[in-house]
This record gives structure tokens, sequence and C-alpha cells, in this order.
């Protein structure tokens, strides 16, 4: 832009050695332009948004001589350029009325001015209070690249603020910004873009832009060779894609679109490779994007991201992997990708509790459906990096983590190992944890290790510990006061210890009296809704859930042994006294 003060005064002096400035210069503009010349001398000492020096400044603003204008414009674009903070009305008003000129020079500096100021968020929300919208939107159509980038450069600050991006978007701002990002100048196209990506940050605006026709503009240039608009566009893409709608309108759009992506996650710029990742992973959470990011070949630049040092990448990576796991064919694909042994890995990665969570969510979206899968993930050491970390991690990383046991402890081929491991003791222990979903995932893990088992002896080793150990468990799941579906597993899961016939552990449960007298109270509830039936009941009003539970409490009973169930109806009467 040049040196503001020099290039002042060589202009004013000039005109006045010739002549030309002093029939036409009224007196209070002399007067501000000597004033001005003495404020400039010194610019690190002045203030040049208050007093005199704005006073001089704004005389000049509003002449009518052109060049005046065009010399007020150019100190206000370097002087801001230089000092931004939070100025008033006297400030912007001027520099918007300088806006509304026709000179080219005036509009450009003025413009840039006013963009400068637009970085402080108070300014933000006063200059389009203020009006200073419409010009921006006129000069953002003028037919000069230098004025038009720095309009779209000031509406991109003034987008980045809440309150501003709805207005911005129900004006005509938004069907230039999208054109404008079609423009031949790297610079007007970078602006433009970075525009729409700060108005992709609520869903009403996001659908305005697609109603804009933005998807086509911003999926096409995922290929310019400039790194700004690959990450602007991107980003404003992942954002987009956010909603389901909106992912329907990106599937209809541009079938290139998947493959643009992952070819981004091999850009040389980290953070687009970052967002590429996000972008997918957002579109991931449709069926029809996670079979194709496999298809295209999206799993090894995936992995790659996985392994690198980098926590954006990392946590955008297995972010992705994580909803392409989802769908049941990608399973083993990810699986022999090699994605188990990074996953695993990650698991102890404490420095970020999602990218944990994420890691074990994968894990067991892989394991859920394929005994061949879980064999892997057991082979490759998830069960005993779990053991070692589940106390330690976060809440929600461990109720993933006891999730993901009770999905690897459906494999009848894998219970042995597992409970040899012993995984029992640490999920006894879990049964504890004041989170109701950990809580209930260790419940179910038991469950179904318990489930077809030859040998019940580690089940027998921890009946009375940890804490308690599996007859604390199973009296607090079986409480009156518990919820029907923690009770259903407590039930459940005496069942196959049941069913199993091991003497030892069946003999446990017949001298537990309050395991006994909780079981019969369950049972006996299930006979008083068979008698309400009888005389004539609302059926509708018994939930299935509860009548499953009743007659798995029966069964247990019958196994048992009337005596103890007589002897359990005694005490419970007692206690109703």
């Amino acid at each position: 832009m040049g040196n503001c003060s020099s290039c002042c005064q060589n202009c004013w002096a000039k005109r006045s050695r010739t002549g030309l400035y002093e029939p036409l210069l009224q007196e209070n503009e002399r007067h501000a332009i000597a004033e001005l010349l003495q404020y400039l001398e010194n610019r690190s000492e002045t203030n040049f948004f208050d007093g005199d020096p704005l006073r001089a400044l704004s005389t000049l603003a509003y002449s009518d001589n052109v060049d005046l204008q065009r010399s007020a414009a150019l100190a206000f674009a370097e002087i801001t350029e230089k000092d931004v903070r939070k100025v008033g009305r006297d400030t912007l008003e001027p520099i918007m009325f300088l806006l509304q000129s026709h000179d080219v020079e005036v509009q450009r500096a003025a413009s840039a001015a006013l963009g400068n100021l637009a970085v402080n968020a108070e300014n933000k929300l006063l200059i389009v209070k203020l009006g200073g919208l419409d010009p921006l939107i006129r000069q953002m159509g003028s037919p000069n690249v230098e004025v038009q980038c720095n309009a779209v450069g000031c509406i991109t600050n003034l987008a980045t603020h809440d309150e501003n991006k709805a207005k911005i978007a129900k004006s005509d701002a938004l069907r230039l910004l999208v054109d404008l990002a079609r423009s031949k100048d790297k610079r007007v196209q970078r602006n433009a873009t970075g525009a729409l990506l700060n108005m992709t940050h609520s869903q009403e605006n996001r659908q305005q832009l697609v109603n804009a026709n933005a998807i086509p503009v911003l999926t096409s240039l995922l290929n310019s060779d400039d790194q700004d608009v690959q990450y602007y566009c991107t980003t404003a893409l992942s954002n987009i894609a956010v909603d389901a709608a909106n992912r329907k309108k990106l599937a209809q759009s541009d079938s290139r679109l998947v493959q643009s992506l992952i070819s981004l996650m091999d850009a040389r710029s980290l953070k687009v490779q970052c967002q590429a990742a996000l972008a997918l992973r957002n579109l991931a959470s449709d069926e029809k994007y996670q079979l194709e990011i496999v298809r295209l070949k999206g799993l090894p630049p995936l992995l790659r991201l996985l392994k690198t040092r980098s926590l954006a990448l990392i946590l955008s990576s297995v972010a992705c992997i994580r909803n392409i796991s989802i769908h049941t064919a990608n399973e083993s694909p990810i699986i022999d990708a090699g994605f188990v042994d990074p996953l695993i890995g990650l698991l102890s990665y404490d420095d970020n509790e999602e990218v944990q969570c994420h890691a074990i969510s994968t894990l067991r979206n892989l394991a859920a459906s394929s005994e061949r899968n879980k064999r892997a993930i057991v082979d490759a050491g998830a069960v005993e990096r779990i053991k070692e970390l589940v106390n330690t991690v976060p809440v929600s990383v461990q109720s993933e983590m006891t999730a993901a046991i009770a999905v690897l402890a459906l494999s009848d081929e894998l219970k042995p190992r597992l409970l040899n491991m012993g995984i029992l003791s640490v999920l006894v222990s879990l049964t504890n944890s004041s989170n109701l979903e950990v809580q209930g995932n260790s419940a179910a893990a038991i469950g179904n290790l318990s489930s077809k088992v030859k040998d019940y002896a580690p089940f027998i080793k921890v009946w009375e510990s940890p804490n308690g150990g599996l007859h604390a468990y199973l009296v607090s799941f079986l409480d009156e006061g518990q919820d029907t579906a923690f009770q259903h597993i407590g039930v459940w899961t005496l069942v196959q210890f049941l069913e199993g016939g091991d003497k030892e552990l069946i003999k446990k449960l017949s001298k537990a009296q309050d395991l006994v007298q909780s079981i019969s109270r369950i049972a006996s509830m299930g006979a008083e809704e068979d008698s309400t039936l009888l005389n004539g009941g609302d059926e509708d009003n018994l939930d299935d859930a509860d009548a499953d539970v009743h007659e798995l409490a029966k069964r247990v009973i019958n196994v048992i042994g009337s005596d103890a169930s007589k002897g359990s109806k005694k005490s419970a009467g007692k206690k109703q006294r």
C-alpha cells in the first residue's frame, strides 16, 4: 500500500507548488492538512482514532475534493494496518462515507481500512450496525480486482462474528461470494472461500449456502493449487456434511468429492490433510460414504495419518475410521489393512481422551460380526492393554473398553482365553462403578463370559472378591430398586451359571440367602402379574422386559429348590410387616 506519510506529504507539497490546490481548498481543509502532516511526523505517539487527529482525517474524508478523499482513505488504511483497536462511530462513519465514493482508489483504501478494523470483535458488530454491509456488497461487484479483494476480505472478517452471519447470509453478499469464489484472481478467490467457510458454523447458514449453490463451487475448488483455498473449501464442505440433508445434496453433486478428499489426505499442507480426513469422517455418518471411502482406497492414507505424531492428524483419522468401521462390510478390510496394532497403541494415548475413545470404539466395531476379527483383535493384545489401562482411563473410555470386552466375550472360542487372562476380576470391580454405562457394560461382559464355558473355576475364584465379588455384584443388580435392564442382566447371568452345571458354583448360589431372596421376590412379582391377567387386567400395561426377567427368575428358583424359595418368602413377609 506504500508509506502513508510520505505519500500524503509529497502529494500535497506538489499540489501546493503548482497552485492547483490553492483556489480549491477550503480554509478548514488547509488547516486539517497542516495538522495532519504534523501528526504523521509523530505517528508513533499519535492516536488517530480520537480528538484532533481524527477530526483532521474526517475533514479530508468529507471533502468534495477527491484527492483529499484519497489521502484520507490511504491514511486510514495505513494507520489501521499497524494499529487495530476498538473504535467508535466517529472513526467508522468517515471511513464508511469514503466507501461510497465513485473513485476506485478511495474505495480500495477505505475497504482495506474497514477490513483491518473488522479484526476487532466489537468493531465487527458496529460496522454492520452502522450500515457498512451495503456499500461493501456494492464494492464486491466492482470491476476492479483490488476493490473486490478488499471488500470480500472485510466481509470475511465480519462473518466471523455470529451476530453478523445471519445478516450476511440473508443479504446479496452470499450470492456474490459464491460467484467470486470462481474468480481468476487468487486473492479474491481466497477471501471469498474464507468468507464462505465462516458462514458454515451454524445449521441455518449452512442451509442458505447450499441453497445458494455453493456446493459445486466448493467441491471444484478442492483441486485448487492454492493451499489456503483448499483448506477453506475442505473445511467448509466438512461443516456442510455435518447435516444429514446436506450429505444427500453432496451425494447428488460431484461424484469426485470422496476421491478428491482422499487425495487431499496426501496434500502438502498438514491442515488440509487434517480437514480432508474430518470431511470424510462427517460424510461417513452415512452408509453410502462408509462403503465408498473404502472402495476408493481411502484406508491407506488414513492409516498413514493415524501413525503420525500430530494430534490433529491422529484425531481426524481415528474419528474417520471409527465411522467407517460401523459398516459390517468394512470390518475385515480395515483389519487386513493393518489398523489393529496402531489402534491398540492409541489406547495408551493419554494426552487426548477423544483419541482413546475413538480407538477403542473402532476396535469394538471391528469385532462385532466376525469370529475371525475377534480373534485377530485378541491375538494383537487388545485385552491385555485394556486390562492394563481400564482403571486409569477417563470414564468415557472406560465405558467403551468394557463394551468392547462384552463384544469379544460373545465368542465361545475366546472365552477361555479371556478368563485365563484374569479379565473377570477387573469386570467385577467395575460393576461397582459410579457410571451406569460402565456398570452395565461390565455386567454384560460377565454374563457373556458365563455362557457355555466348560470351566467355571474363574467365576468361583472371584465369588467373594474383589470388592465383594460376583456375589455382591449380583445382589446389587437384583436389588428391588434396581433398573429392570440391570435386573435382567443379573438374572440372565444366574441362568447361565445354573445351565453350566458346575456343582460348586450352584452350591454357592444356593447358600447365598440374600441372592435367593432377591430372585424369589422377582419371581413372585411375575406370579402376581399372572394373577392380574387372569383377573382381567390390561396386558398392555405389562412390559415385555419385566415379563422376561420374571420368567428367568422362576427358572433360577426351580433349579435352586423349593425350600430356599419358601425361606425367602418368609423373610420377605417379615420385612413387609
